[in-house]
């Protein structure tokens, strides 16, 4: 009536050890990588903050060139 121990785990013991395992073994990806796929995937709100940071940059250079020969001439 009385078993012996078995020397093979039981199933659920192996499901258990197997699941908590990591799969991959592959580095996190770079912050750069991720943020090249956020553009890829909202690519309408990268091309409109892209726009935006073109024109404030060009008004700031316009800006600066107005004020030099405003108060250089």
């Amino acid at each position: 009536m009385n078993q012996p121990p078995s020397t093979t785990p039981a199933p659920e013991e192996s499901v258990a050890e197997t699941a908590t395992q990591p799969t991959n073994n592959a580095p996190p990806p770079s912050y750069v990588k991720l943020a090249m796929r956020n553009m890829v995937r909202k690519r309408a709100t990268s091309l409109f903050h892209f726009a935006l940071t073109a024109a404030g940059l060009l008004g700031v250079l316009v800006g600066l060139a107005f004020l030099d020969r405003y108060f250089n001439s």
